[in-house]
């Protein structure tokens, strides 16, 4: 892997958080929504105490509870479709201020909000907290396939080139007078959309050709492994064990 790139989600910092192993994390976290999502929609309390494992993450990583908020402004799309549920699912009625909403559509609603806003917050925590290179290795730590890491890669390492394409693409057209005001138009946006693709592709070849020529065979080299102790995976381990004790409460109780 080489020269990671910085993105908005990342908050450089020293805490005990961030200097945890990146696939300590990914497991932990992948652990914890797991339990979330295994947790009977019916235990109100136990996504309460979620929640406060959540903020005391957040507090130990000296992530700003703001920080945190505006990162969840992620989920409206899934807040939207969770407020409509109650209104066009089928089943037992309720009344709540004038309105008569499914009883069953409204605990989906909370379902969906409730574990959707949890498994964010934890992925906006573990984004928080790691920088992009260390994502990926520490999913090359945990075994994923080499495959999907080197496109994760690749991605990330030339989404903000093909964007600056585009920019530039956009700057070129408005140079020349145009806008885009109407559907007699979307024929030159779709021309650009055509025209960006046939460049990214040409890229793309010129990219595999440098790599072949400098000795790549398929795998990216790792220039630094990344190895947890015992105590570290422990202390990942802190978060989703707790989690687990909460949701074996929530199904016994």
């Amino acid at each position: 892997m080489g020269a990671g790139h910085a993105h908005k989600l990342y908050r450089p910092g020293h805490s005990p958080v961030h200097v945890l192993p990146p696939h300590c994390k990914l497991a932990a976290t992948l652990a914890f929504v797991v339990v979330v999502v295994s947790t009977p929609r019916e235990a109100v309390w136990a996504f309460g105490l979620y929640a406060l494992l959540i903020a005391g993450v957040a507090a130990v990583a000296r992530i700003p509870a703001g920080f945190l908020l505006r990162r969840l402004l992620i989920e409206i799309p899934f807040v939207a479709f969770a407020v409509l549920m109650p209104f066009v699912a089928e089943g037992e009625q309720v009344q709540v201020l004038g309105m008569s909403l499914s009883v069953s559509g409204l605990w989906g609603a909370w379902n969906v909000l409730a574990k959707g806003t949890l498994g964010v917050a934890a992925s906006v925590l573990l984004a928080s907290t790691t920088e992009l290179r260390a994502l990926l290795l520490g999913l090359q730590r945990l075994k994923l396939p080499p495959l999907l890491v080197q496109i994760a890669s690749f991605m990330i390492r030339y989404g903000d080139v093909i964007g600056g394409e585009l920019r530039r693409m956009s700057i070129a057209r408005r140079s020349r007078g145009f806008e885009a005001r109407g559907i007699r138009h979307w024929g030159v946006l779709a021309k650009t959309a055509g025209a960006l693709f046939i460049r990214s592709y040409e890229r793309g070849e010129r990219v595999y050709l440098a790599m072949v020529s400098r000795g790549y065979t398929g795998s990216m080299p790792v220039i630094d492994e990344v190895a947890a102790t015992r105590a570290q995976w422990a202390y990942a381990a802190a978060l989703p064990v707790t989690a687990l004790a909460v949701c074996l409460m929530g199904w016994t109780l």
